[in-house]
């Protein structure tokens, strides 16, 4: 495969399903996910991809029980650990969303993730927390609001160059591909401006169940596609 994505998204759905379908409860799906989400980033960097980003909790998923929110917040707490040693293989590790609605503990650690890991070089592993792409959009013009209204910039230097710069994802590649397991064919409110041209492959597998083979898979479904950019 020579033409590999350098920075990947992956819409980590399906978690709930599956556990339903084993006649467990909820976040035991949660888990078996954030084992396959450990998997992911070595089989990205095996495969020569640079970057990859997850939607592990969506600004929409406070809506759901509170004691399967418990339990997410119970697990991210418990893999805060892998993801610290992560970052010691020399991968730098970006937080997508607002951080500041989770428990202090949360918030210092995940602080502290990003700052230790931020020189390193190897491989960039994004994790989407209370993210949503319109709140990140959002978050950008009032950014910008205010540079205008202090008289910084004036409204006819912003650009999408410029609005690039205040999203999440400003110190990533570009986004070239959305991979989605469980069958559902939708962003989901996910990198809706960084996905402008990037390429969706949608799965029938549920997340706690993608392996190696179907990330594969994707990848040579990629490198097939002719990417145009609205040129001929």
């Amino acid at each position: 495969m020579e033409n590999i994505p350098q920075h990947i998204g992956f819409i980590m759905d399906g978690n709930g399903r599956w556990a339903k379908k084993r006649v467990m409860p909820r976040n035991f799906g949660h888990n078996q996910g954030a084992a396959v989400f450990k998997k992911t980033i070595n089989w990205c960097r095996e495969l020569g991809v640079k970057c990859a980003t997850f939607y592990a909790f969506s600004t929409e998923n406070w809506r759901r029980p509170p004691d399967e929110i418990k339990g997410i917040m119970d697990l991210l707490r418990r893999y805060l650990k892998d993801i610290r040693a992560s970052a010691d293989e020399n991968i730098r590790i970006i937080i997508l969303g607002d951080i500041m609605t989770f428990d202090k503990d949360i918030q210092d650690e995940l602080i502290d993730i990003m700052q230790t890991s931020k020189n390193n070089t190897g491989f960039i592993v994004g994790i989407a927390l209370n993210y949503g792409g319109r709140a990140e959009i959002c978050n950008a013009a009032r950014t910008l609001a205010v540079k205008c209204s202090q008289k910084e910039i004036t409204p006819d230097d912003i650009t999408e160059e410029l609005i690039g710069e205040y999203l999440y994802t400003s110190e990533m590649p570009p986004l070239d591909l959305v991979i989605r397991p469980s069958g559902e064919q939708r962003l989901s409110n996910f990198l809706i401006w960084q996905a402008a041209y990037a390429e969706f492959i949608f799965m029938d597998v549920l997340w706690p169940d993608f392996t190696k083979n179907d990330l594969e898979y994707a990848i040579r479904e990629y490198a097939g596609r002719n990417r145009r950019f609205g040129g001929i």
